[in-house]
């Protein structure tokens, strides 16, 4: 378990991606003992982009869902995800159908005489 810096306060990190190949980071120092909603508000980051307010956030701590209880420790990479525009299943299904099924994966070379699928 993480300490605290002297005077009783933590650094943490907040990262959020407005989009592809775009991160904003915040470098924040908290009392000892904040919560994450602590850390959101103090960040600001609902202001900045107030698509976020409008939602339930997705948060995770390290890549581990978090939720706005939660007390950050020293070192904590906070991590503030967008909401996913399209199902990866329904868009896989969607690349898979225009690709066509003899075009792809293991239908995609076929040895003269096989049978299908090998």
């Amino acid at each position: 378990m993480a300490r605290p810096d002297a005077g009783g306060s933590v650094k943490i990190t907040l990262v959020y991606s407005p989009g592809p190949r775009q991160v904003r980071e915040w470098q924040l120092v908290l009392a000892a003992g904040s919560t994450v909603a602590q850390a959101i508000e103090t960040s600001g980051i609902l202001g900045s982009y107030p698509e976020l307010a409008s939602g339930r956030l997705a948060l995770g701590i390290w890549g581990r869902k978090t939720s706005l209880r939660q007390v950050l420790h020293a070192q904590d990479r906070l991590e503030v995800y967008r909401p996913l525009r399209v199902d990866p299943k329904v868009a896989r299904r969607e690349r898979f159908d225009q690709q066509g099924v003899k075009k792809s994966g293991l239908f995609a070379r076929k040895r003269a005489g096989a049978k299908a699928g090998y």
